[in-house]
């Protein structure tokens, strides 16, 4: 939960008006938990209709504690759930409208976990200049993920929601120094053990009963499931770690 400072009238920019708070204590408050926040990024997600921060006579915005809040839960969905920013958007303001809704399911999730359908709904398409914005990353980059095959528009133009959770997890890897052409066998791999996975299913999908085809489904989702959980043991055993 973020708090707010208390205490006496501060000086500068940095000072509270009447519950109110300049753009530098709200930075303050949310390196907290985001150490990588910048007023910049404050100011992106302002233009992108996550917040609206009052303006004094004199242009300078300030924040009330409700902005602080609803900022903080707008960088923990991108965070933790790799969300585009329209879906967020549109989800806290049926938060604040009093709707019940779940939180979409797109981006991260467990090793080998699937979701289930009763979880809330998914965001099956994003733009690309949604993608772009969900990861905070440029064209030049998003092309060259492109170019070694890490990220595939659909033939519309379109990305699935699984290509937010790749970005995102291109993103957390490069600030390793693991650059994206060094992902290149682990999208070979991957497509290898897809691979497998249609070989086994393959002729259920083809069969003439619908029963059968979405049993064919069922059995693809449980297969990538043991495949995901297979290769993060290998990877572990490989490594003599173990992840929680």
């Amino acid at each position: 939960m973020l708090r707010t400072p208390s205490g006496g009238v501060g000086h500068g920019t940095a000072a509270m008006d009447n519950g109110l708070m300049s753009i530098g204590t709200v930075l303050t408050l949310l390196r907290d938990e985001f150490p990588e926040v910048t007023i910049s990024k404050i100011r992106f997600l302002e233009s992108e209709g996550l917040i609206e921060p009052q303006r004094t006579p004199s242009g300078y915005r300030k924040f009330s504690p409700g902005d602080v809040e609803r900022l903080g839960h707008v960088l923990r969905m991108q965070r933790d759930h790799y969300l585009p920013l329209k879906v967020i958007r549109e989800h806290l303001d049926a938060v604040e409208r009093g709707e019940a809704l779940s939180l979409p399911s797109v981006g991260r999730q467990r090793d080998g976990e699937a979701l289930c359908e009763s979880e809330g709904p998914t965001v099956a398409r994003i733009g690309r200049a949604e993608l772009l914005a969900a990861v905070e990353i440029g064209e030049q980059e998003l092309e060259e993920w492109e170019s070694y095959g890490l990220i595939t528009p659909l033939p519309e133009g379109v990305y699935d929601a699984e290509a937010v959770t790749v970005a995102g997890l291109v993103v957390e890897l490069g600030r390793f120094g693991i650059e994206p052409r060094h992902l290149r066998a682990v999208k070979a791999a991957a497509d290898r053990e897809a691979g497998l996975v249609d070989q086994v299913v393959a002729p259920l999908r083809r069969h003439r009963n619908p029963q059968t085809r979405a049993h064919a489904e069922a059995q693809t989702k449980e297969l990538a499931g043991l495949a995901v959980k297979l290769h993060a043991a290998l990877v572990q055993s490989a490594l003599g770690v173990r992840l929680p």
